[in-house]
This record gives structure tokens, C-alpha cells and sequence, in this order.
């Protein structure tokens, strides 16, 4: 999905959302090929909410999640980070998912810019 003016990119065969996050997720790379992090992974899901189903409603609809651009552990520490333009991090939809990050995992999402 095409979001604001983000130029989806291929690096390596991996697709990324935007220029920014291919150029982090390779200097994630080096970092951990350099030993400095470990367990990197991209595009995590993280639950929010669970499904529902609303009166009148013959279907559930789907949970509410939050995919994190990368996590990882730096010094034994679990990293969740997200790639995002200053506009996009101050936008309501993506602080309430930060904020429920916090409430219900107990984890501060790392934003990039």
C-alpha cells in the first residue's frame, strides 16, 4: 500500500515502504553483521486489539495490530522501531498505536526519522 509520498522501493528482492526504510534496514544490516545488534527482523505484527463483532454486523472484524518496520536487540535489549517522516509520527492513528504499545506490551516504539 502507497502511503503519503513514500516511494516504495526494492532492495535485494525485499520490498520496503519507502527509500528511508530500505536505507535503515541497511544499516541495520551492518550493524549486525558488525555484531553491534542482533535478531533482526522486519515487518513484526503486534496485537492491539483483538477481533470483534459489532451488533448487526454478520462478520468480525479483523484486530487491530501494529507492524513494526524492524526489532531487534541491541546490548540484550529488545529494540521496536519504526521508520516515519516527522509529519507521519505526529499523525493520531500511529500515537494511539504507540501509546497502546506502551499500555499493553510495556514497550516504547523507537521512531526514525
Amino acid at each position: 500500500m502507497k502511503k503519503y509520498l513514500n516511494k516504495r522501493t526494492v532492495v535485494g528482492g525485499i520490498p520496503f515502504d519507502s527509500k528511508r526504510e530500505a536505507e535503515r534496514w541497511g544499516h541495520l544490516c551492518i550493524l549486525q553483521r558488525a555484531g553491534r545488534i542482533t535478531d533482526l527482523q522486519r515487518q513484526v505484527p503486534f496485537e492491539l486489539a483483538p477481533p470483534v463483532k459489532f451488533e448487526g454486523s454478520s462478520r468480525k472484524k479483523p484486530a487491530i495490530r501494529f507492524i513494526a518496520d524492524f526489532v531487534y536487540r541491541e546490548n540484550g535489549a529488545r529494540i521496536v522501531e519504526d521508520v516515519k517522516s516527522e509529519i507521519t509520527a505526529k499523525l493520531p492513528a500511529f500515537q494511539l498505536k504507540r501509546h497502546l504499545m506502551k499500555h499493553l506490551h510495556g514497550i516504547d516504539v523507537r521512531i526514525t526519522t
